[in-house]
């Protein structure tokens, strides 16, 4: 009698014991067992920081990704070359990624996106436009940021004058969709400026150095067309280093606070700026979220240009922005 006494609550244990696990197993995995609560995985593929505005594309894109954490998981890698992006590419893939938010920064990329979209990966091109059948994209207005240049220049300048262009061959689509919509927009509206063209990088070190060379070259500059606001102040240390009083105006782009600050600095020169914020990296894991999520969206979002000078500046300062 004992013997089946202990039978039974050994037995009444066991059975409580099962259905604890049973319990456990059910809500360990919810989001398996029911539609539409699995977290999106979000890959995000950007260059590894030389610029402080590829810093800020990174910051912004991991920022949006925290925001959405309660759909979203993510990993975010930063390399150096075509060929460590594609073998992070490849390691998203095995993570499981739903889509990739890429800031393609190389040539050599498109086989591996392509390669990615073709296996049913959603691919959201941060700025760069390359040839991948199905990629979706988020860019500013590279070409209109050139016309604006030049309608900058023109104005400040008049239709004649020596202008030099700071080109960044490097970046791809980026500086040739600038530096097409400058040179197309000179051409109509003041086809006298004479244009010199000199390579030089996205960076204030390159700027410096390349523009101290420049400067050395020409005897007369009236108007410098850069691309970039790193680009820009270096150029800008050079020209007072030289003492240079003839040039009148210089560009930029992208947003820089640093390069903002220096526009009321410069009385006898104009500082522009074609706002090209990397916040706009945002709008491309928004882009990634709306397609995974069935939206039908435009597959390419071009922001406008905005201009910045010392006429405009105080509207753009920002002292919580990373750039």
């Amino acid at each position: 009698m004992k013997t089946k006494k202990v039978l039974t609550v050994l037995l009444a244990v066991m059975m409580g014991v099962s259905a604890l696990f049973a319990q456990g197993t059910k809500e360990s995995s919810p989001s398996a067992a029911q539609k539409g609560t699995a977290k999106h995985k979000i890959g995000i593929l950007a260059p590894a920081v030389t610029h402080g505005w590829v810093a800020g594309v990174a910051y912004y894109a991991e920022q949006r990704c925290k925001e959405l954490s309660g759909s979203v998981d993510y990993k975010l890698y930063t390399s150096t070359s075509a060929d460590e992006m594609t073998t992070q590419l490849d390691d998203l893939m095995l993570w499981g990624a739903d889509a990739i938010v890429a800031f393609p920064q190389w040539t050599g990329m498109e086989v591996p996106i392509q390669g990615a979209i073709d296996k049913g990966v959603t691919v959201v091109n941060f700025d760069i436009e390359i040839a991948a059948k199905g990629v979706y994209r988020v860019s500013g207005d590279n070409y209109d940021m050139g016309v604006q240049g030049a309608k900058y220049i023109v104005d400040k300048i008049g239709k004649e004058g020596n202008v030099v262009i700071l080109d960044v061959p490097t970046s791809g689509s980026v500086a040739a969709l600038r530096k097409s919509g400058f040179l197309e927009t000179v051409a109509k509206i003041a086809p006298n400026l004479k244009i010199q063209t000199y390579a030089t990088k996205f960076t204030r070190e390159d700027g410096l150095a390349d523009m101290a060379d420049i400067l050395t070259a020409n005897a007369r500059i009236d108007a410098v067309y850069s691309m970039d606001d790193e680009t820009s102040i270096g150029a800008i240390q050079a020209i007072t280093e030289a003492g240079r009083k003839d040039i009148k105006v210089i560009t930029g782009g992208g947003g820089c606070q640093e390069y903002f600050n220096m526009m009321d600095d410069y009385p006898d020169l104009w500082i522009e700026s074609a706002l090209y914020s990397p916040t706009m990296v945002r709008d491309a894991v928004d882009m990634a979220v709306a397609v995974l999520e069935g939206q039908k969206i435009d597959p390419v979002k071009i922001i406008p240009t905005s201009v910045v000078d010392k006429t405009n500046v105080k509207d753009y300062l920002d002292p919580s922005s990373p750039y």
